[in-house]
């Protein structure tokens, strides 16, 4: 990270000079109201923002909480140790980025000066946006989107270990930037460069790291996901499965349980999903398109792109491109 930034991230807060002083806790009036300690949103944000960040704060244990709002941890330098939904150990390290839903519990062991991390406080809604900047229907998407939503079904954290994919490093770094230095249009430009790094981290599947039982699976699901992405045309779960040294039916439940779908349904959302792409951005024709992505029957496919959309390839293509 540039040491400019770096020397702002690193200056002693009112908060820790207190810590410094004496204070043996966290002032829990500082984020909540409530008798839980349920990190609010509405507290930690300027009324009208969306999104902002603050320095973790160091010296001191940081209890365990949780928040009504999406939590993006960036490890700046040095390391924090992460103790996520009472039993589950993350140790991030420079460069790591750890998001955090509403329903995960967290607690921080105490941090030395040279430990700086940024936490992003970003309320759901500031991701309506940003999202669109990544294929509509796209299952790495739907999955990270559903993960990140209150009630949603999805992994409660997502832990990545990307200090050495330099376009993720220079995306968080221009969102601390940004922060840090107010500028106008703020906001656009802030979804615009989280739009960019969502893009990026989708291909960091094999980057998310944990010695734990839930994060092994987390890992898996990803897998599986990517595979689809790559392999959409012409991928088999029974393919799947052998290069996963997996069972086709032990896959094929696991792939069930973790997101409510099964293989096939998956491999026909992405498909369908890149037909759309071709048909309102390229004047390839219908027909080729259907072979494109890995169909050959084309009254098939004239049904199930009605059945998703509400009307024909054709009309489809029309309306898009009004």
């Amino acid at each position: 990270m540039q040491e400019e930034l770096l020397k702002q991230l690193r200056e002693i807060t009112e908060e820790e000079k207190e810590i410094l002083a004496g204070r043996r806790e966290v002032e829990k009036r500082i984020y909540t109201r409530q008798r839980d300690f349920v990190i609010g949103g509405k507290q930690m944000l300027e009324k009208g923002k969306l999104i902002d960040i603050r320095t973790h704060t160091r010296f001191v244990h940081f209890p365990r909480h949780s928040h009504d709002y999406i939590e993006i941890i960036y490890m700046c330098a040095g390391e924090t140790t992460h103790i996520v939904n009472n039993t589950e150990r993350v140790v991030l390290r420079q460069g790591d980025l750890l998001f955090l839903n509403q329903n995960a519990t967290h607690e921080i062991y105490p941090a030395r000066e040279c430990d700086i991390a940024v936490n992003f406080i970003v309320l759901p809604e500031f991701f309506d946006n940003t999202f669109e900047m990544i294929p509509e229907e796209n299952v790495i998407r739907d999955f990270l989107v559903g993960s990140l939503q209150q009630n949603r079904r999805g992994l409660d954290y997502i832990y990545f270990q990307v200090s050495q994919v330099l376009p993720v490093q220079n995306l968080v770094e221009n969102l601390i930037w940004s922060f840090l230095h107010k500028q106008g249009n703020t906001r656009n430009l802030n979804q615009t460069t989280m739009g960019l790094l969502m893009l990026h981290l989708t291909n960091c599947t094999d980057r998310i790291s944990g010695p734990n039982p839930r994060q092994y699976e987390q890992s898996q699901m990803f897998t599986v996901l990517r595979y689809i992405e790559d392999h959409y045309r012409s991928g088999t779960l029974t393919e799947l499965a052998g290069q996963m040294n997996q069972s086709v039916a032990g896959l094929s439940r696991f792939i069930k349980k973790q997101t409510g779908w099964n293989f096939r349904q998956l491999l026909q959302q992405k498909r369908l999903n890149q037909a759309v792409f071709l048909l309102t951005t390229t004047n390839v024709t219908i027909e080729e398109i259907l072979v494109a992505v890995g169909y050959d029957n084309s009254s098939y496919f004239h049904r199930i792109f009605r059945e998703r959309y509400g009307t024909t390839p054709k009309k489809y293509r029309v309306e898009r491109k009004k």
